[in-house]
């Protein structure tokens, strides 16, 4: 079956909760299965949670560096600083993730602001 195999109007949508579901809650079922079994701090646990950080930490790094929309418009520099300032904001604030994020935010809109 493909994506253009049906001719009705709910095919499409069909075809993507079925294909989403697929693609994401085996792997959530098959962590809720073996998370009883798996040590806080083995190797597997530890390659899975870098894995993930380094995939986050690339889709930001692709924001900043190619951005679309109305990130487009703003400056490379302005989109470093945000990045910058609001890890510093995490980091000098208790670590919270939302301070940084808003911190970011605060940080992109000011400079906006302030250059147009």
């Amino acid at each position: 079956m493909t994506f253009d195999a049906l001719d009705t109007w709910w095919w499409p949508f069909l075809f993507i909760l079925v294909g989403g579901w697929l693609a994401t809650d085996a792997w959530r079922f098959l962590g809720v299965y073996l998370g009883d079994r798996i040590s806080d701090d083995s190797d597997l646990l530890v390659l899975v949670r870098a894995l993930a950080t380094a995939l986050v930490a690339a889709v930001i790094g692709n924001l900043i560096v190619f951005p679309s929309g109305a990130l487009a418009d703003m400056s490379l520099a302005l989109r470093l600083g945000a990045a910058a300032g609001g890890f510093l904001a995490y980091l000098c604030l208790g670590r919270k993730v939302l301070v940084g994020i808003v911190a970011a935010e605060v940080i992109l809109l000011a400079g906006l602001w302030i250059w147009r």
